[in-house]
């Protein structure tokens, strides 16, 4: 029988102050989203203001993303995410926050997002994360004061694919910088190839490209 996972989606709109959209990765979504409703799982969209975020990264030549586009009940959840500060955690085995550059906005030192993390991961639950998603995990306490990071191998969009792409100092902090300064043991693989880090109950992911990947990783974990 299935469980019940929670996709947080940021509901940062503007890539600093650049003129340029930005949002939740639409890519990072469709896959996870399609891969745990396959297994059997019922998956509840959060954003941290509720209601419909912005969205990036669609590509209409991707058959899963025009698919879950095109799901009535995708079509609803998108429209209605849930507000993070309404969430109840307890109902949750697997929180999963999705990238796009505006979680670095306001998924970094979210106390709400922090609290949703942390009663999901002490609870025996799965926390994962992808590319610029890892922004809520970098001063994420447990309840005995310790970050859920440290001693832990991570991985997230890297310093290097931002400054190759210009945004080095568009972006409020280095992520990948956030992470060590963490405690966290960092590992990257080359831009635009898939990447993805499993620790025990903690994924992460590097980029888009590794949305399938840790999608897999997504249900192989939860299904231990």
């Amino acid at each position: 029988m299935g469980q019940r996972a929670l996709f947080v989606l940021t509901s940062h709109g503007e890539l600093g102050d650049t003129g340029r959209p930005t949002g939740f990765h639409l890519g990072e979504t469709s896959l996870p989203w399609q891969e745990l409703t396959a297994a059997g799982h019922r998956i509840d969209l959060a954003s941290v203001e509720g209601g419909r975020p912005p969205m990036v990264g669609h590509d209409p030549e991707q058959p899963s993303e025009v698919a879950f586009l095109a799901d009535p009940l995708v079509q609803v959840a998108l429209g209605t995410t849930i507000p993070a500060d309404e969430v109840d955690p307890g109902n949750y085995r697997l929180v999963y926050f999705v990238g796009g550059h505006g979680g670095m906005w306001d998924f970094h030192g979210n106390s709400v997002l922090h609290t949703i993390a942390r009663s999901v991961y002490e609870a025996g639950g799965v926390v994962a994360a992808i590319c610029h998603g890892p922004a809520v995990l970098v001063d994420l306490e447990l309840s005995d004061g310790s970050r859920l990071v440290t001693g832990k191998w991570v991985t997230s969009f890297p310093e290097v694919d931002e400054a190759a792409r210009g945004l080095d100092i568009v972006v409020p902090f280095s992520l990948q910088g956030a992470l060590e300064d963490s405690g966290a043991f960092y590992s990257s693989g080359p831009d635009k190839t898939a990447h993805v880090v499993t620790d025990g109950r903690l994924i992460t992911g590097q980029n888009p490209a590794s949305a399938a990947k840790l999608a897999r990783c997504l249900v192989d974990v939860w299904n231990r």
